[in-house]
């Protein structure tokens, strides 16, 4: 062999290994939108669903995860990276601000969102069974338990007759939400409800200081994203000052709240996992139909109960689906 031709041949097995890899299809890139703070989530059941469709992050998935810090001005902006970024789908499992953010920011896009709210009514989607558009997700009711955690308030609490009620002002939307779904609730059960704001661990502490002051008998804590990564916060306050609170996930229980009910938030977690694998795998979100989660859990901690002075009726332990002691 001439030595010209050998040098080609060389030079062309050389670029083998170059080309093989440049066929190597690019690993998907998951975008992680959240108005929390990283340590306040716990992601296991999220990376399980995941895992259950067939990835695992940083093996064949990657995920840029992008945090508000609880600074929900800030939302607009990380959506817009994660669209600059050209990432292959966008999950938003912290409530409807993030959702709204990333629906802003891209209309090609899929979204994924695990929300509390009626995405038909928000005009997310155009229906739950064919959404139609750039987003699905999961919805786990938890507005429309807000009456129910209200009874079971006052079942535990019989003699409360002043509620205070614990909401995010700069979560807007679901602030309104929730207001209103207690008032109707709280009219209906003949309670008296006192509105108390707070978007920061200040004004958390702040609203505490005035609802003692004014002797309210129970706390009612809105559901909000904010409010789950504070819950050691709020439980520690509500014990702090003997104040009987409800609460709508079974973390504020296990953390030491005296009582949750609502949608099992695991449980959707996973959901989006899954439902984020099989768009990656090429389903549409238009035509995945809006899971609505089914399990409903209520939680009662009996010592925080027996430290307050209540006594849990034996129908209400009865219907608790875990009863820490």
């Amino acid at each position: 062999m001439k030595r010209r031709e050998f040098i080609a041949v060389l030079g062309g097995a050389a670029a083998w290994p170059f080309a093989a890899r440049a066929q190597q299809p690019a690993i998907p890139v998951i975008g992680f939108l959240d108005p929390r703070s990283p340590e306040a989530l716990v992601l296991r059941a999220f990376y399980r669903g995941l895992k259950d469709a067939g990835y695992i992050e940083r093996e064949n998935v990657m995920i840029e995860y992008r945090w508000a810090e609880n600074q929900m001005d800030r939302l607009p902006a990380l959506a817009a990276e994660l669209v600059s970024l050209r990432v292959g789908v966008i999950i938003s499992p912290g409530g409807l601000a993030s959702t709204l953010a990333a629906k802003q920011a891209t209309t090609t896009i899929p979204i994924v969102f695990a929300i509390s709210d009626d995405p038909v009514r928000l005009g997310l989607v155009a229906s739950l069974a064919r959404p139609g558009g750039n987003l699905t997700g999961i919805n786990f009711f938890a507005g429309e338990l807000t009456a129910k955690r209200l009874e079971l308030l006052r079942e535990l609490v019989p003699t409360a007759t002043r509620v205070a009620v614990l909401v995010n002002p700069a979560n807007t939307a679901n602030a309104e939400a929730t207001l209103k779904e207690v008032a109707a609730a709280a009219r209906t059960i003949g309670l008296k409800i006192q509105v108390f704001n707070a978007s920061t661990g200040r004004e958390i502490d702040a609203a505490f200081a005035t609802l003692v002051r004014e002797q309210a008998d129970a706390l009612f804590v809105g559901i909000d994203p904010f409010f789950n990564s504070r819950r050691v916060q709020l439980v520690h306050l509500a014990t702090l000052h003997k104040l009987p609170a409800s609460y709508a996930a079974r973390d504020f229980a296990e953390a030491g709240g005296l009582m949750s009910y609502g949608a099992n938030i695991t449980d959707a977690w996973r959901q989006v996992g899954v439902y984020t694998g099989r768009i990656l795998k090429g389903a549409q979100p238009a035509d995945l139909p809006v899971m609505q989660s089914d399990k409903f859990e209520l939680f009662i901690n009996t010592a925080i109960a027996r430290m307050l002075g209540l006594t849990v009726p034996l129908s209400l332990l009865a219907r608790a689906d875990g009863v820490i002691e």
